[in-house]
Protein backbone atom coordinates (compact mmCIF):
# COMPACT_ATOMS: atom_id res chain seq x y z
CA UNK A 1 0.00 0.00 0.00
CA UNK A 2 1.09 3.70 -1.09
CA UNK A 3 0.12 6.80 1.41
CA UNK A 4 0.88 9.95 1.04
CA UNK A 5 -0.12 13.18 2.40
CA UNK A 6 -0.19 15.82 -0.55
CA UNK A 7 -1.33 19.60 -0.05
CA UNK A 8 -4.47 20.60 0.04
CA UNK A 9 -4.30 22.55 -3.27
CA UNK A 10 -2.91 20.38 -5.17
CA UNK A 11 -3.80 20.72 -8.76
CA UNK A 12 -3.99 16.57 -9.59
CA UNK A 13 -6.48 16.35 -6.31
CA UNK A 14 -8.19 19.13 -6.37
CA UNK A 15 -11.95 19.41 -7.35
CA UNK A 16 -13.14 22.01 -8.23
CA UNK A 17 -17.29 22.89 -7.56
CA UNK A 18 -17.56 23.43 -11.56
CA UNK A 19 -15.59 20.44 -12.78
CA UNK A 20 -18.05 18.24 -10.97
CA UNK A 21 -21.13 19.87 -11.77
CA UNK A 22 -20.20 19.52 -15.39
CA UNK A 23 -19.62 15.66 -14.75
CA UNK A 24 -23.49 16.37 -13.94
CA UNK A 25 -24.44 18.31 -16.39
CA UNK A 26 -22.93 16.36 -19.52
CA UNK A 27 -24.40 12.77 -18.38
CA UNK A 28 -27.97 14.61 -18.29
CA UNK A 29 -28.17 17.34 -20.67
CA UNK A 30 -25.24 17.14 -23.31
CA UNK A 31 -25.86 14.07 -25.73
CA UNK A 32 -24.05 11.51 -26.01
CA UNK A 33 -22.73 12.42 -29.89
CA UNK A 34 -22.24 15.98 -28.47
CA UNK A 35 -20.54 15.01 -25.67
CA UNK A 36 -17.81 12.75 -27.58
CA UNK A 37 -17.11 15.59 -29.52
CA UNK A 38 -16.33 17.68 -26.88
CA UNK A 39 -13.85 15.31 -25.65
CA UNK A 40 -12.99 14.44 -28.88
CA UNK A 41 -11.95 18.67 -29.04
CA UNK A 42 -10.56 18.97 -25.73
CA UNK A 43 -8.70 15.58 -24.90
CA UNK A 44 -8.40 13.59 -28.30
CA UNK A 45 -4.80 12.77 -29.45
CA UNK A 46 -4.82 11.76 -33.05
CA UNK A 47 -3.82 8.35 -33.70
CA UNK A 48 -3.73 7.74 -29.91
CA UNK A 49 -7.24 8.61 -28.19
CA UNK A 50 -10.27 9.18 -29.32
CA UNK A 51 -13.83 9.11 -27.87
CA UNK A 52 -16.96 7.57 -29.83
CA UNK A 53 -20.40 6.70 -28.53
CA UNK A 54 -21.11 3.02 -27.71
CA UNK A 55 -23.96 0.70 -27.18
CA UNK A 56 -27.04 2.25 -25.90
CA UNK A 57 -25.09 5.29 -25.77
CA UNK A 58 -22.85 5.54 -23.68
CA UNK A 59 -19.91 7.35 -24.27
CA UNK A 60 -15.96 5.48 -24.39
CA UNK A 61 -12.23 5.91 -25.28
CA UNK A 62 -10.32 4.31 -27.48
CA UNK A 63 -6.67 3.76 -26.89
CA UNK A 64 -4.41 2.85 -29.92
CA UNK A 65 -1.71 1.13 -30.10
CA UNK A 66 1.43 1.68 -32.68
CA UNK A 67 1.81 -2.06 -32.35
CA UNK A 68 -1.94 -2.47 -33.42
CA UNK A 69 -3.30 -3.49 -29.90
CA UNK A 70 -6.47 -1.29 -28.43
CA UNK A 71 -8.06 -1.01 -25.21
CA UNK A 72 -12.10 1.07 -24.56
CA UNK A 73 -12.62 2.35 -21.27
CA UNK A 74 -16.79 3.31 -21.11
CA UNK A 75 -16.99 6.25 -18.93
CA UNK A 76 -19.93 4.75 -16.91
CA UNK A 77 -18.40 2.62 -14.11
CA UNK A 78 -14.64 3.98 -15.32
CA UNK A 79 -14.83 0.13 -17.15
CA UNK A 80 -12.48 -1.44 -19.44
CA UNK A 81 -14.71 -3.49 -22.09
CA UNK A 82 -11.72 -4.31 -24.22
CA UNK A 83 -8.06 -5.26 -24.72
CA UNK A 84 -7.18 -6.27 -28.23
CA UNK A 85 -3.52 -7.59 -29.20
CA UNK A 86 -1.72 -6.46 -32.24
CA UNK A 87 -3.32 -9.90 -33.50
CA UNK A 88 -6.43 -8.99 -33.14
CA UNK A 89 -7.38 -11.23 -30.34
CA UNK A 90 -9.59 -10.25 -27.62
CA UNK A 91 -8.02 -11.01 -23.99
CA UNK A 92 -11.10 -9.56 -21.94
CA UNK A 93 -14.50 -10.90 -21.75
CA UNK A 94 -18.17 -9.48 -21.84
CA UNK A 95 -21.01 -11.56 -20.59
CA UNK A 96 -24.03 -11.77 -22.92
CA UNK A 97 -26.09 -10.71 -20.70
CA UNK A 98 -24.28 -7.07 -20.25
CA UNK A 99 -26.22 -3.83 -20.65
CA UNK A 100 -25.13 -0.81 -21.72
CA UNK A 101 -28.38 1.63 -20.61
CA UNK A 102 -26.17 3.52 -17.43
CA UNK A 103 -28.32 2.20 -15.48
CA UNK A 104 -26.54 -1.28 -14.28
CA UNK A 105 -22.48 -1.70 -14.01
CA UNK A 106 -21.35 -3.31 -17.15
CA UNK A 107 -21.04 -7.14 -16.71
CA UNK A 108 -17.51 -8.18 -18.37
CA UNK A 109 -14.36 -6.63 -18.94
CA UNK A 110 -12.63 -5.29 -15.99
CA UNK A 111 -15.37 -3.70 -13.49
CA UNK A 112 -13.91 -1.51 -11.36
CA UNK A 113 -15.05 -2.73 -7.30
CA UNK A 114 -15.23 0.72 -4.40
CA UNK A 115 -15.68 1.21 -2.06
CA UNK A 116 -16.49 -2.02 -1.35
CA UNK A 117 -15.69 -5.19 -2.46
CA UNK A 118 -18.70 -8.14 -2.12
CA UNK A 119 -22.02 -7.36 0.11
CA UNK A 120 -22.71 -4.51 1.38
CA UNK A 121 -25.77 -3.46 3.85
CA UNK A 122 -25.42 0.01 2.84
CA UNK A 123 -24.71 0.01 -0.92
CA UNK A 124 -25.03 -2.17 -4.08
CA UNK A 125 -22.88 -5.13 -3.89
CA UNK A 126 -19.16 -4.15 -5.12
CA UNK A 127 -19.59 -0.74 -4.39
CA UNK A 128 -21.14 2.94 -6.57
CA UNK A 129 -18.28 3.19 -8.58
CA UNK A 130 -18.93 0.66 -11.90
CA UNK A 131 -22.64 2.23 -11.48
CA UNK A 132 -21.80 5.81 -12.09
CA UNK A 133 -20.81 8.40 -15.07
CA UNK A 134 -16.89 9.34 -14.13
CA UNK A 135 -15.42 12.51 -16.08
CA UNK A 136 -12.17 12.42 -18.32
CA UNK A 137 -8.75 14.24 -16.28
CA UNK A 138 -6.37 14.27 -18.89
CA UNK A 139 -5.72 12.21 -21.61
CA UNK A 140 -1.65 11.33 -22.87
CA UNK A 141 0.32 9.84 -25.41
CA UNK A 142 3.78 10.06 -24.02
CA UNK A 143 6.90 8.68 -26.05
CA UNK A 144 8.27 5.32 -22.89
CA UNK A 145 10.69 4.02 -25.03
CA UNK A 146 9.98 4.59 -28.60
CA UNK A 147 6.02 4.38 -29.30
CA UNK A 148 3.33 6.10 -27.93
CA UNK A 149 1.73 4.64 -24.98
CA UNK A 150 -1.73 6.40 -25.12
CA UNK A 151 -3.70 6.89 -21.97
CA UNK A 152 -6.73 8.14 -20.18
CA UNK A 153 -7.04 8.88 -16.79
CA UNK A 154 -11.25 9.30 -15.41
CA UNK A 155 -12.26 10.89 -11.83
CA UNK A 156 -15.32 10.25 -9.78
CA UNK A 157 -15.59 12.55 -6.65
CA UNK A 158 -18.18 12.36 -3.91
CA UNK A 159 -21.36 13.93 -4.49
CA UNK A 160 -24.58 13.88 -2.81
CA UNK A 161 -26.03 10.50 -4.32
CA UNK A 162 -22.38 8.53 -3.03
CA UNK A 163 -22.61 10.48 0.20
CA UNK A 164 -26.01 8.82 1.06
CA UNK A 165 -24.68 5.99 1.25
CA UNK A 166 -21.06 6.62 1.92
CA UNK A 167 -20.79 9.69 4.25
CA UNK A 168 -17.01 10.25 2.79
CA UNK A 169 -15.23 12.87 1.12
CA UNK A 170 -13.40 10.93 -1.62
CA UNK A 171 -11.37 11.36 -5.25
CA UNK A 172 -10.52 8.22 -7.01
CA UNK A 173 -8.87 8.49 -10.42
CA UNK A 174 -8.73 5.74 -12.68
CA UNK A 175 -5.73 5.88 -15.12
CA UNK A 176 -5.20 3.22 -18.28
CA UNK A 177 -2.56 3.05 -20.16
CA UNK A 178 -1.82 0.73 -23.20
CA UNK A 179 1.89 0.08 -23.67
CA UNK A 180 3.43 -2.20 -25.98
CA UNK A 181 3.10 -5.51 -24.68
CA UNK A 182 0.60 -4.79 -21.76
CA UNK A 183 -1.96 -2.96 -20.53
CA UNK A 184 -1.49 -1.00 -17.03
CA UNK A 185 -4.54 0.21 -14.79
CA UNK A 186 -3.75 2.44 -11.54
CA UNK A 187 -6.14 3.35 -8.87
CA UNK A 188 -5.79 5.87 -7.31
CA UNK A 189 -8.11 6.75 -4.10
CA UNK A 190 -7.96 10.43 -1.91
CA UNK A 191 -9.27 11.21 1.35
CA UNK A 192 -10.38 14.31 0.71
CA UNK A 193 -11.73 14.96 4.12
CA UNK A 194 -9.80 17.57 5.94
CA UNK A 195 -10.42 15.94 9.55
CA UNK A 196 -11.44 12.31 9.81
CA UNK A 197 -10.18 8.72 8.03
CA UNK A 198 -12.25 6.32 6.05
CA UNK A 199 -11.69 2.98 5.24
CA UNK A 200 -12.43 1.26 2.34
CA UNK A 201 -12.00 -2.26 0.07
CA UNK A 202 -11.21 -2.64 -3.41
CA UNK A 203 -10.69 -4.94 -6.47
CA UNK A 204 -10.51 -5.05 -10.26
CA UNK A 205 -12.92 -7.49 -11.26
CA UNK A 206 -10.97 -8.46 -14.37
CA UNK A 207 -12.78 -11.00 -16.93
CA UNK A 208 -10.59 -13.32 -19.33
CA UNK A 209 -11.80 -14.93 -21.99
CA UNK A 210 -10.54 -18.67 -22.29
CA UNK A 211 -11.29 -21.30 -24.67
CA UNK A 212 -13.41 -23.98 -22.28
CA UNK A 213 -13.20 -23.57 -18.30
CA UNK A 214 -14.39 -26.99 -18.25
CA UNK A 215 -11.54 -28.32 -19.69
CA UNK A 216 -8.15 -28.86 -17.22
CA UNK A 217 -5.98 -26.78 -19.33
CA UNK A 218 -7.81 -24.07 -18.42
CA UNK A 219 -6.18 -22.90 -15.13
CA UNK A 220 -4.67 -20.42 -12.67
CA UNK A 221 -0.82 -21.07 -11.08
CA UNK A 222 1.15 -19.50 -8.82
CA UNK A 223 -0.97 -20.14 -5.60
CA UNK A 224 0.42 -22.73 -4.46
CA UNK A 225 1.34 -22.79 -0.68
CA UNK A 226 -1.56 -19.61 -0.28
CA UNK A 227 -4.07 -19.29 2.30
CA UNK A 228 -8.03 -18.50 0.73
CA UNK A 229 -11.19 -17.59 1.78
CA UNK A 230 -13.79 -20.08 0.24
CA UNK A 231 -16.44 -18.18 -0.36
CA UNK A 232 -18.96 -20.94 -2.20
CA UNK A 233 -20.12 -22.71 1.05
CA UNK A 234 -21.28 -19.72 3.10
CA UNK A 235 -20.29 -16.13 1.53
CA UNK A 236 -20.78 -14.71 4.38
CA UNK A 237 -18.94 -17.23 6.53
CA UNK A 238 -16.17 -18.38 4.00
CA UNK A 239 -13.91 -20.95 5.38
CA UNK A 240 -10.34 -21.10 5.30
CA UNK A 241 -7.78 -23.36 3.18
CA UNK A 242 -4.30 -23.65 2.18
CA UNK A 243 -3.83 -24.37 -1.66
CA UNK A 244 -2.01 -27.44 -2.03
CA UNK A 245 -2.36 -28.19 -5.84
CA UNK A 246 -0.37 -26.49 -8.46
CA UNK A 247 -3.07 -25.24 -9.68
CA UNK A 248 -7.25 -23.90 -9.38
CA UNK A 249 -9.28 -25.48 -12.61
CA UNK A 250 -13.19 -25.04 -13.10
CA UNK A 251 -14.68 -27.60 -14.38
CA UNK A 252 -16.26 -29.24 -11.45
CA UNK A 253 -17.92 -26.65 -9.64
CA UNK A 254 -18.50 -22.93 -8.72
CA UNK A 255 -15.05 -21.56 -7.81
CA UNK A 256 -14.72 -18.25 -5.18
CA UNK A 257 -12.12 -18.11 -3.87
CA UNK A 258 -10.07 -14.71 -2.01
CA UNK A 259 -6.18 -15.69 -1.82
CA UNK A 260 -5.19 -12.86 0.90
CA UNK A 261 -1.59 -11.96 0.91
CA UNK A 262 -1.08 -13.85 -2.75
CA UNK A 263 1.99 -13.44 -4.84
CA UNK A 264 3.06 -10.35 -6.76
CA UNK A 265 2.03 -12.60 -10.17
CA UNK A 266 -0.43 -15.32 -11.17
CA UNK A 267 -0.90 -17.00 -14.38
CA UNK A 268 -4.46 -17.90 -16.02
CA UNK A 269 -3.47 -20.67 -18.75
CA UNK A 270 -6.54 -19.90 -21.31
CA UNK A 271 -5.93 -23.22 -23.10
CA UNK A 272 -4.53 -22.03 -26.13
CA UNK A 273 -1.13 -22.61 -25.25
CA UNK A 274 -0.69 -19.06 -24.01
CA UNK A 275 -1.46 -17.20 -20.24
CA UNK A 276 -2.92 -13.73 -18.86
CA UNK A 277 -0.54 -12.74 -16.15
CA UNK A 278 -1.61 -10.58 -13.79
CA UNK A 279 0.45 -8.51 -11.99
CA UNK A 280 -0.11 -5.97 -8.82
CA UNK A 281 2.85 -4.11 -8.34
CA UNK A 282 1.47 -1.74 -5.51
CA UNK A 283 -1.26 -1.45 -3.52
CA UNK A 284 -3.29 -4.59 -4.13
CA UNK A 285 -2.55 -7.19 -1.66
CA UNK A 286 -4.91 -10.45 -3.21
CA UNK A 287 -6.10 -12.54 -6.01
CA UNK A 288 -9.90 -13.66 -5.98
CA UNK A 289 -10.48 -16.34 -8.29
CA UNK A 290 -14.26 -16.98 -9.85
CA UNK A 291 -15.88 -18.73 -11.88
CA UNK A 292 -19.30 -18.82 -11.82
CA UNK A 293 -19.87 -22.58 -13.26
CA UNK A 294 -23.38 -23.47 -14.19
CA UNK A 295 -25.53 -20.43 -12.19
CA UNK A 296 -24.54 -18.50 -15.60
CA UNK A 297 -25.09 -21.64 -17.37
CA UNK A 298 -25.00 -19.53 -20.94
CA UNK A 299 -21.55 -18.25 -20.67
CA UNK A 300 -19.41 -19.73 -17.80
CA UNK A 301 -17.12 -21.69 -19.57
CA UNK A 302 -16.17 -18.64 -21.31
CA UNK A 303 -14.60 -17.12 -18.96
CA UNK A 304 -12.58 -16.75 -15.98
CA UNK A 305 -12.26 -13.76 -13.10
CA UNK A 306 -8.51 -13.39 -11.94
CA UNK A 307 -8.94 -10.15 -9.72
CA UNK A 308 -6.78 -7.63 -8.34
CA UNK A 309 -8.19 -6.82 -4.81
CA UNK A 310 -7.57 -5.38 -0.93
CA UNK A 311 -10.27 -7.72 0.41
CA UNK A 312 -9.28 -6.71 3.94
CA UNK A 313 -10.06 -2.60 4.64
CA UNK A 314 -7.41 -0.22 3.53
CA UNK A 315 -7.81 3.00 6.69
CA UNK A 316 -7.25 6.21 4.38
CA UNK A 317 -6.12 9.54 6.73
CA UNK A 318 -7.72 12.63 6.13
CA UNK A 319 -5.26 14.36 2.89
CA UNK A 320 -3.94 10.96 1.76
CA UNK A 321 -3.52 9.44 -1.16
CA UNK A 322 -3.84 5.32 -1.29
CA UNK A 323 -2.29 3.71 -5.22
CA UNK A 324 -2.86 0.02 -6.53
CA UNK A 325 -1.47 -0.76 -9.76
CA UNK A 326 -2.49 -3.71 -12.05
CA UNK A 327 -0.37 -4.69 -15.28
CA UNK A 328 -2.02 -7.27 -17.59
CA UNK A 329 0.50 -9.26 -20.38
CA UNK A 330 -0.40 -12.14 -22.79
CA UNK A 331 2.41 -14.97 -22.37
CA UNK A 332 3.41 -17.89 -24.05
CA UNK A 333 4.06 -20.98 -22.41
Amino acid sequence: MLLRASPANCPRHRVPSTARSCVRACASSESPEAHAASLNATHGLPGSVSFSVGPGGLVKALLTHASGSSAEVHLHGATVTSWCLPSGDEVLYLRPDALFTGAKPIAGGVPLCFPVFGPSPEMQQHGFARNLPWEVLRTSGDVNPDYLEPSVTLRLSDSAATRSVWAHAFVALLEVTLRRDRLKMVLRVRNSNELEPFSFTAAMHSYFEVVDAALPSVKVTGLRGCRYLDKVPDPKAPTSHVLESESVTFGAALVDRVFQGSPAEVLLEVGTGAAVAVENTSGWRDHVVWNPHRTLPDCWNSFVCVESAVTQPVTLPAGYDWEAETNLSVVDL
